[in-house]
């Protein structure tokens, strides 16, 4: 019997902006686990993450990271928590060794551990050629890469990754992609994002589809392909169907 906690568990979860962005959701991810949340655009899914990563405040609901209340403990729950926009936020007048060095410090790393830590990420992600070079001359896709390597300098327990691959060629895809297969056995959950349904067709062991604020659809592939009857095997006519089914447009 699994006695841990799960390593995310939302409850009655509930956003209003000038109509509700989240409406109800619960989602529970357990340690190690590779979840995908989808969704059409609007439907609630960055509203959720910044939720969870302590961004936003909801109106109503809980959330719970390893079993640590993070609404009423919110420093204690980013302790364990990593969180990746889909549009990278760096220094542009650090190399990405500065960076990761400095984002380390920040964690209360000591320096020669900081250092360690930051050239290990740099050569998982391809990034050694332009260690030393400053972030402002870098694409949007070398970005992305150092931004996710700030995001696990720490080595968080909760990777929270909001369209990770968007403008990643295939082979910098590629090598971020075995990096959070490394972290998922490592015992590192990840919810993630995307519209590249491949992605998560691929990656993922759980789905999730919201729509409207509310989780429409969940389980593995199998149990959705289940879920939407007979209306092709992919990833993306379940989801395009499950969408349309519950928007009353099917």
């Amino acid at each position: 019997m699994n006695l841990q906690p799960p390593a995310l568990e939302v409850t009655n979860l509930t956003k209003v902006f000038d109509k509700p962005a989240v409406e109800g959701l619960n989602l529970r991810i357990e340690a190690g686990e590779f979840y995908a949340l989808l969704g059409p655009n609007g439907a609630g899914k960055t509203t959720t993450l910044k939720i969870v990563a302590g961004l936003l405040h909801p109106n109503a609901g809980t959330v719970k990271v390893f079993g640590i209340d993070a609404l009423g403990d919110p420093i204690a729950a980013k302790q364990l928590i990593a969180w990746v926009p889909d549009e990278p936020m760096i220094y542009d007048k650090l190399t990405p060794l500065e960076y990761l060095e400095f984002v380390a410090g920040l964690w209360g790393m000591d320096a020669p551990r900081a250092e360690q830590r930051a050239r290990e990420l740099i050569e998982w992600l391809g990034l050694g050629p332009n260690a030393h070079d400053r972030c402002q001359g870098f694409s949007r896709g070398m970005r992305q890469k150092v931004a996710l390597a700030g995001a696990l300098v720490h080595d968080p327990r909760l990777l929270i990754l909001d369209e990770p691959l968007t403008a990643l060629d295939a082979g910098s895809a590629r090598q971020v992609k075995e990096v959070l297969a490394e972290r998922r056995e490592g015992g590192v959950a990840v919810i993630m994002t995307t519209h590249i349904l491949e992605v998560a067709e691929r990656m993922a062991e759980r789905i999730g589809v919201i729509n409207k604020g509310r989780l429409i659809a969940e389980g593995t592939l199998e149990e959705l392909r289940g879920q939407a009857g007979p209306v092709g095997d992919s990833l993306e006519d379940i989801f395009l169907h499950l969408v349309a089914e519950k928007s009353g447009t099917a």
